[in-house]
């Protein structure tokens, strides 16, 4: 089932062309990966698919529905997470506590309403170890945490809280190789609970360890759409790169 479709989207910031007929397929069970360099588009395209910025050109569909976002509220009301690299996270307050922000859930009546904070710990616990996730501890303060810890608990937090597509922004981007393979790990059990996944990276080794399908970009345009079936890790690799861009570096290393 396709949730999310991109059909050709353009984005431009005044004479700034930041994208440009670009397509992209979001179905449920399935990872998308995005991969390109700096400059390549990537944070533009996150801002059309979590309703911060509208589409140009070209159409967006959600569920077959075509349609345009204006808020990232709107986006989440729709079904879709994002997570982004830096995690708006609250680093002193407790794992429970951030897992919850801005959806407690509360017990009492008028002025003797009060967090439900016993629900909140055991939820957190809950939805944690569904994904596999065993934290020591859902009182430490999230703070504490890993990089790829961290990462973790905001995947089982867009899971818990019913999102059909989650957008990851560079996951792995700061982490090392362990980490790297926990978070990709949880990645590969959102989709396995039936989300469709958008994964943003710059690593194809990373992309191709869990990805079904992939987008490349290179300055605003796409320079290839395939399917883990079309496509090997060595050709994704060179895509990437770009072939000129991959010759000219072959010739400045055989030069030295």
């Amino acid at each position: 089932m396709t949730l999310v479709e991109l059909t050709d989207v353009s984005k431009h910031y005044g004479s700034v062309r930041a994208l440009e007929g670009v397509s992209l397929e979001v179905r449920a069970g399935e990872i998308t990966c995005v991969l390109g360099d700096n400059g390549a588009g990537k944070s533009t395209l996150i801002k059309m698919i979590a309703g911060l910025h509208r589409h140009d050109g070209g159409t967006l569909r959600i569920e077959g529905e075509e349609t345009t976002l204006s808020s990232p509220r709107e986006a989440l009301d729709r079904g879709i997470a994002t997570v982004y690299q830096d995690l708006a996270v609250v680093p002193l307050m407790p794992v429970w506590r951030n897992f919850f922000l801005g959806s407690e859930p509360r017990r009492g009546a008028g002025p003797f309403k009060r967090l439900d904070t016993d629900l909140m710990r055991r939820t957190t616990r809950e939805a944690l170890l569904r994904m596999g996730i065993d934290l020591r501890d859902v009182d430490q303060p999230i703070g504490t945490l890993s990089g790829g810890e961290r990462q973790c608990v905001a995947i089982a937090r867009a899971v818990h809280f019913g999102a059909k597509v989650l957008v990851l922004d560079e996951p792995t981007a700061a982490l090392g190789v362990k980490q790297s393979g926990v978070v990709l790990k949880y990645v590969a059990a959102a989709r396995d609970e039936g989300l469709g996944v958008v994964l943003i990276t710059h690593n194809p080794h990373h992309a191709y360890l869990v990805g079904d399908r992939f987008v490349l970009l290179r300055r605003g345009t796409m320079v290839g759409n395939h399917t883990r079936d079309e496509i090997t890790l060595d050709d994704l690799t060179q895509q990437m790169a770009g072939g000129s861009d991959l010759d000219a570096l072959r010739h400045e290393l055989h030069r030295g």
